[in-house]
Protein backbone atom coordinates (compact mmCIF):
# COMPACT_ATOMS: atom_id res chain seq x y z
CA UNK A 1 0.00 0.00 0.00
CA UNK A 2 2.80 2.42 0.84
CA UNK A 3 4.05 2.10 -2.72
CA UNK A 4 0.63 2.90 -4.13
CA UNK A 5 -0.10 6.23 -2.54
CA UNK A 6 1.90 9.05 -0.97
CA UNK A 7 1.36 11.62 1.77
CA UNK A 8 2.48 15.22 1.37
CA UNK A 9 2.58 17.96 4.01
CA UNK A 10 2.11 21.68 3.53
CA UNK A 11 2.67 24.23 6.29
CA UNK A 12 1.05 27.66 6.61
CA UNK A 13 1.65 30.13 9.43
CA UNK A 14 -1.44 31.00 11.48
CA UNK A 15 -1.02 34.66 12.36
CA UNK A 16 -3.17 37.79 12.13
CA UNK A 17 -2.53 38.02 8.38
CA UNK A 18 -3.63 34.44 7.69
CA UNK A 19 -6.16 33.96 4.90
CA UNK A 20 -7.55 30.50 4.13
CA UNK A 21 -6.38 29.27 0.73
CA UNK A 22 -8.88 28.20 -1.88
CA UNK A 23 -8.21 24.53 -1.22
CA UNK A 24 -8.19 24.60 2.58
CA UNK A 25 -10.82 22.74 4.56
CA UNK A 26 -13.10 25.69 5.17
CA UNK A 27 -14.75 23.82 8.04
CA UNK A 28 -11.48 24.02 9.95
CA UNK A 29 -12.31 26.11 12.98
CA UNK A 30 -9.44 28.56 12.65
CA UNK A 31 -10.37 29.15 9.01
CA UNK A 32 -13.82 30.13 10.27
CA UNK A 33 -12.20 32.82 12.42
CA UNK A 34 -10.23 34.16 9.45
CA UNK A 35 -13.16 35.30 7.34
CA UNK A 36 -15.42 38.34 7.42
CA UNK A 37 -14.97 41.94 8.46
CA UNK A 38 -13.49 41.00 11.84
CA UNK A 39 -11.01 38.44 10.49
CA UNK A 40 -7.80 40.23 11.45
CA UNK A 41 -9.16 41.35 14.81
CA UNK A 42 -10.37 37.78 15.48
CA UNK A 43 -6.96 36.32 14.79
CA UNK A 44 -5.04 39.01 16.69
CA UNK A 45 -7.22 38.59 19.79
CA UNK A 46 -7.07 34.79 19.60
CA UNK A 47 -3.26 34.84 19.52
CA UNK A 48 -3.20 37.29 22.46
CA UNK A 49 -5.41 34.92 24.44
CA UNK A 50 -3.13 31.98 23.64
CA UNK A 51 0.00 33.89 24.69
CA UNK A 52 -1.62 35.11 27.89
CA UNK A 53 -2.78 31.61 28.78
CA UNK A 54 0.66 30.16 28.05
CA UNK A 55 2.49 32.66 30.27
CA UNK A 56 -0.01 32.13 33.09
CA UNK A 57 0.67 28.40 33.08
CA UNK A 58 4.45 28.75 32.50
CA UNK A 59 4.80 31.10 35.47
CA UNK A 60 8.18 29.95 36.82
CA UNK A 61 11.10 32.33 36.02
CA UNK A 62 8.48 34.50 34.35
CA UNK A 63 7.76 37.34 36.84
CA UNK A 64 6.23 39.73 34.29
CA UNK A 65 4.17 37.04 32.58
CA UNK A 66 5.55 37.88 29.14
CA UNK A 67 8.48 35.53 28.64
CA UNK A 68 6.93 33.30 25.96
CA UNK A 69 5.18 33.69 22.60
CA UNK A 70 3.36 30.86 20.87
CA UNK A 71 3.56 30.54 17.10
CA UNK A 72 1.19 28.27 15.19
CA UNK A 73 1.48 26.47 11.87
CA UNK A 74 -1.43 24.88 10.04
CA UNK A 75 -0.28 21.48 8.80
CA UNK A 76 -2.28 20.34 5.78
CA UNK A 77 -1.94 16.68 4.85
CA UNK A 78 -2.77 15.50 1.35
CA UNK A 79 -2.82 11.96 0.02
CA UNK A 80 -2.22 11.01 -3.60
CA UNK A 81 -3.91 7.72 -4.43
CA UNK A 82 -1.27 7.19 -7.09
CA UNK A 83 2.25 8.06 -5.89
CA UNK A 84 3.25 8.70 -9.49
CA UNK A 85 0.64 11.46 -9.73
CA UNK A 86 1.15 13.74 -6.69
CA UNK A 87 -0.73 16.51 -8.53
CA UNK A 88 -3.88 14.42 -8.06
CA UNK A 89 -3.71 14.55 -4.24
CA UNK A 90 -6.81 14.81 -2.08
CA UNK A 91 -6.95 16.86 1.14
CA UNK A 92 -7.06 14.48 4.08
CA UNK A 93 -6.25 16.08 7.45
CA UNK A 94 -5.41 19.45 8.98
CA UNK A 95 -3.75 19.80 12.37
CA UNK A 96 -1.91 22.56 14.22
CA UNK A 97 1.75 22.60 15.21
CA UNK A 98 2.92 24.82 18.07
CA UNK A 99 6.28 26.52 18.38
CA UNK A 100 7.30 28.29 21.59
CA UNK A 101 9.54 31.34 21.48
CA UNK A 102 11.47 32.04 24.68
CA UNK A 103 11.97 35.80 24.49
CA UNK A 104 14.44 35.77 27.39
CA UNK A 105 16.88 33.46 25.64
CA UNK A 106 15.81 34.16 22.05
CA UNK A 107 15.35 30.45 21.40
CA UNK A 108 12.67 28.46 19.60
CA UNK A 109 11.22 25.32 21.21
CA UNK A 110 9.35 22.83 19.06
CA UNK A 111 5.86 22.15 20.36
CA UNK A 112 3.43 19.32 19.73
CA UNK A 113 1.75 18.50 16.43
CA UNK A 114 -1.96 17.74 16.57
CA UNK A 115 -3.87 20.12 18.83
CA UNK A 116 -6.88 20.96 16.67
CA UNK A 117 -7.90 18.09 14.37
CA UNK A 118 -9.84 18.44 11.16
CA UNK A 119 -10.56 15.70 8.63
CA UNK A 120 -12.56 15.34 5.43
CA UNK A 121 -13.24 11.65 6.06
CA UNK A 122 -14.43 12.40 9.59
CA UNK A 123 -16.82 14.98 8.11
CA UNK A 124 -18.13 12.24 5.84
CA UNK A 125 -18.47 9.74 8.68
CA UNK A 126 -20.28 12.03 11.13
CA UNK A 127 -22.12 14.47 8.85
CA UNK A 128 -23.15 12.10 6.03
CA UNK A 129 -22.76 8.40 6.78
CA UNK A 130 -24.00 8.40 10.37
CA UNK A 131 -27.05 10.51 9.50
CA UNK A 132 -27.95 8.31 6.52
CA UNK A 133 -27.49 5.14 8.60
CA UNK A 134 -29.99 6.40 11.20
CA UNK A 135 -32.51 8.01 8.85
CA UNK A 136 -35.93 6.48 9.46
CA UNK A 137 -34.65 4.24 12.27
CA UNK A 138 -36.48 4.14 15.63
CA UNK A 139 -33.27 4.39 17.68
CA UNK A 140 -29.69 5.53 17.26
CA UNK A 141 -27.05 3.06 16.09
CA UNK A 142 -23.58 3.11 14.57
CA UNK A 143 -22.43 1.18 11.48
CA UNK A 144 -20.30 -1.82 12.42
CA UNK A 145 -17.18 -0.53 10.66
CA UNK A 146 -17.73 3.11 11.59
CA UNK A 147 -14.40 4.96 11.68
CA UNK A 148 -12.34 2.01 10.43
CA UNK A 149 -11.23 3.62 7.17
CA UNK A 150 -10.43 6.93 8.81
CA UNK A 151 -8.53 5.21 11.60
CA UNK A 152 -6.42 3.19 9.19
CA UNK A 153 -5.58 6.25 7.10
CA UNK A 154 -4.56 8.23 10.19
CA UNK A 155 -2.34 5.45 11.55
CA UNK A 156 -0.67 5.09 8.16
CA UNK A 157 0.05 8.82 8.13
CA UNK A 158 1.50 8.91 11.65
CA UNK A 159 3.69 5.87 10.90
CA UNK A 160 4.86 7.26 7.55
CA UNK A 161 8.34 8.50 6.74
CA UNK A 162 6.74 11.84 5.81
CA UNK A 163 5.43 12.31 9.36
CA UNK A 164 8.75 11.32 10.92
CA UNK A 165 10.61 13.74 8.67
CA UNK A 166 8.53 16.68 9.90
CA UNK A 167 7.79 15.87 13.55
CA UNK A 168 9.94 14.34 16.27
CA UNK A 169 7.10 13.15 18.54
CA UNK A 170 3.69 11.54 18.02
CA UNK A 171 0.69 13.88 17.83
CA UNK A 172 -1.57 14.94 20.70
CA UNK A 173 -5.09 16.01 19.78
CA UNK A 174 -6.97 18.15 22.27
CA UNK A 175 -10.71 18.75 21.86
CA UNK A 176 -13.90 19.32 23.83
CA UNK A 177 -15.27 16.60 26.06
CA UNK A 178 -18.55 14.98 25.03
CA UNK A 179 -21.84 16.53 26.09
CA UNK A 180 -23.38 13.02 26.19
CA UNK A 181 -21.29 11.77 29.13
CA UNK A 182 -20.83 12.56 32.82
CA UNK A 183 -17.28 13.14 34.07
CA UNK A 184 -16.05 12.50 37.60
CA UNK A 185 -13.15 14.29 39.29
CA UNK A 186 -10.33 12.06 40.56
CA UNK A 187 -7.59 12.67 43.13
CA UNK A 188 -4.93 12.62 40.41
CA UNK A 189 -3.31 16.00 39.81
CA UNK A 190 -0.62 16.92 37.30
CA UNK A 191 1.32 20.20 37.76
CA UNK A 192 0.58 21.27 34.16
CA UNK A 193 -2.41 19.25 32.97
CA UNK A 194 -4.23 19.82 36.25
CA UNK A 195 -7.03 17.72 37.75
CA UNK A 196 -7.85 14.45 36.02
CA UNK A 197 -11.45 13.48 35.31
CA UNK A 198 -12.82 10.10 34.28
CA UNK A 199 -16.08 8.83 32.90
CA UNK A 200 -17.82 5.47 33.03
CA UNK A 201 -18.32 4.96 29.31
CA UNK A 202 -16.50 6.17 26.23
CA UNK A 203 -18.30 8.56 23.90
CA UNK A 204 -18.75 7.97 20.18
CA UNK A 205 -15.87 10.40 19.58
CA UNK A 206 -13.67 8.50 22.04
CA UNK A 207 -14.40 5.25 20.19
CA UNK A 208 -13.71 6.94 16.86
CA UNK A 209 -10.32 8.19 18.04
CA UNK A 210 -9.58 4.74 19.48
CA UNK A 211 -9.77 3.37 15.92
CA UNK A 212 -7.09 5.95 15.07
CA UNK A 213 -4.88 4.21 17.63
CA UNK A 214 -5.28 6.95 20.24
CA UNK A 215 -5.92 6.67 23.97
CA UNK A 216 -7.79 9.37 25.88
CA UNK A 217 -7.49 11.12 29.25
CA UNK A 218 -9.39 14.13 30.53
CA UNK A 219 -7.69 16.93 32.47
CA UNK A 220 -8.80 20.34 33.73
CA UNK A 221 -5.72 22.60 33.88
CA UNK A 222 -5.38 25.34 36.47
CA UNK A 223 -7.41 28.35 35.36
CA UNK A 224 -9.72 26.29 33.17
CA UNK A 225 -13.39 25.73 34.03
CA UNK A 226 -13.87 22.39 32.27
CA UNK A 227 -11.71 19.38 31.43
CA UNK A 228 -10.29 18.92 27.95
CA UNK A 229 -10.04 15.56 26.17
CA UNK A 230 -6.44 14.66 25.28
CA UNK A 231 -5.98 11.94 22.64
CA UNK A 232 -2.47 10.50 22.38
CA UNK A 233 -0.16 7.57 21.72
CA UNK A 234 2.25 6.37 24.41
CA UNK A 235 2.44 8.16 27.76
CA UNK A 236 0.89 11.63 27.79
CA UNK A 237 2.38 12.62 31.15
CA UNK A 238 5.97 11.51 30.49
CA UNK A 239 6.54 11.69 26.74
CA UNK A 240 6.20 15.49 26.55
CA UNK A 241 7.84 18.35 28.42
CA UNK A 242 5.90 20.85 30.51
CA UNK A 243 6.32 23.59 27.91
CA UNK A 244 5.17 21.27 25.11
CA UNK A 245 2.02 20.42 27.06
CA UNK A 246 1.40 24.07 27.94
CA UNK A 247 1.60 24.94 24.25
CA UNK A 248 -1.25 22.52 23.52
CA UNK A 249 -3.30 23.56 26.55
CA UNK A 250 -3.01 27.29 25.90
CA UNK A 251 -3.91 26.87 22.22
CA UNK A 252 -6.86 24.54 22.61
CA UNK A 253 -8.26 26.04 25.83
CA UNK A 254 -8.39 29.35 23.96
CA UNK A 255 -10.09 27.85 20.90
CA UNK A 256 -12.63 26.02 23.05
CA UNK A 257 -13.51 29.23 24.90
CA UNK A 258 -14.37 30.64 21.48
CA UNK A 259 -16.03 27.53 19.99
CA UNK A 260 -17.83 26.22 23.09
CA UNK A 261 -18.29 29.18 25.48
CA UNK A 262 -21.23 27.43 27.22
CA UNK A 263 -18.73 24.82 28.45
CA UNK A 264 -15.26 26.41 28.42
CA UNK A 265 -16.13 30.02 29.22
CA UNK A 266 -18.74 29.16 31.84
CA UNK A 267 -18.86 31.40 34.89
CA UNK A 268 -18.14 28.54 37.28
CA UNK A 269 -15.87 25.52 37.10
CA UNK A 270 -16.82 21.87 36.68
CA UNK A 271 -17.58 20.13 39.98
CA UNK A 272 -16.87 16.63 41.28
CA UNK A 273 -19.50 15.10 39.02
CA UNK A 274 -20.12 17.11 35.88
CA UNK A 275 -21.89 16.82 32.55
CA UNK A 276 -21.13 19.47 29.91
CA UNK A 277 -24.01 21.07 28.05
CA UNK A 278 -24.30 23.49 25.13
CA UNK A 279 -27.66 24.51 26.63
CA UNK A 280 -25.95 26.04 29.65
CA UNK A 281 -26.77 29.75 30.00
CA UNK A 282 -24.36 31.06 32.67
CA UNK A 283 -21.32 31.81 30.52
CA UNK A 284 -19.38 34.71 29.05
CA UNK A 285 -18.72 35.42 25.38
CA UNK A 286 -15.34 36.37 24.02
CA UNK A 287 -15.18 39.27 21.56
CA UNK A 288 -14.15 36.87 18.82
CA UNK A 289 -16.68 36.05 16.10
CA UNK A 290 -17.22 32.35 15.36
CA UNK A 291 -20.03 31.01 13.18
CA UNK A 292 -21.01 27.63 14.63
CA UNK A 293 -24.00 27.16 12.31
CA UNK A 294 -21.80 27.66 9.25
CA UNK A 295 -19.40 25.05 10.62
CA UNK A 296 -22.17 22.46 10.82
CA UNK A 297 -23.51 23.25 7.34
CA UNK A 298 -20.06 23.09 5.73
CA UNK A 299 -19.35 19.80 7.50
CA UNK A 300 -22.15 18.21 5.47
CA UNK A 301 -21.01 19.86 2.23
CA UNK A 302 -17.42 18.70 2.65
CA UNK A 303 -18.54 15.26 3.74
CA UNK A 304 -20.38 15.01 0.42
CA UNK A 305 -17.23 16.19 -1.35
CA UNK A 306 -15.08 13.41 0.06
CA UNK A 307 -17.83 10.87 -0.65
CA UNK A 308 -17.90 11.90 -4.31
CA UNK A 309 -14.16 12.32 -4.88
CA UNK A 310 -12.65 9.71 -2.55
CA UNK A 311 -14.98 7.19 -0.88
CA UNK A 312 -17.01 6.08 -3.89
CA UNK A 313 -14.31 6.16 -6.62
CA UNK A 314 -11.76 4.24 -4.53
CA UNK A 315 -14.02 2.11 -2.31
CA UNK A 316 -12.94 -1.26 -3.73
CA UNK A 317 -9.27 -0.30 -3.65
CA UNK A 318 -9.51 0.96 -0.07
CA UNK A 319 -11.29 -2.19 1.10
CA UNK A 320 -8.57 -4.29 -0.50
CA UNK A 321 -5.79 -2.24 1.11
CA UNK A 322 -7.22 -2.46 4.60
CA UNK A 323 -8.54 -6.03 4.53
CA UNK A 324 -7.14 -8.07 7.48
CA UNK A 325 -5.45 -10.48 5.06
CA UNK A 326 -3.49 -7.57 3.55
CA UNK A 327 -1.50 -7.09 6.77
Amino acid sequence: MSETFAFTIKSTGLDEDYRPSDNTRITTNFANLARGEKRQENLRNTLKMINGRFNTLAHWDNPEGDRYRVELDIISVEMAMDAARPDNALPLIEILKTRIIDLNTDTSIEGIAGNNFSSYVRDYDFSVRLLEHNRGQPGFSVPEDFGALHGNLFKRFVNSSVYRAHFNKPPVICISVSSSKTYHRTDNYHPVLGIEYRQDEYSLTDEYFKKMGLKVRYFMPTGSVAPLAFYFFGDLLNDYTNLELIGTISTMDTFQRIYRPEIYNANFAAGKSWRPSLEHQDYSLTRIVYDREERSRLGIEQGRFVEEHFIKPYQAQLEQWFAPSAH
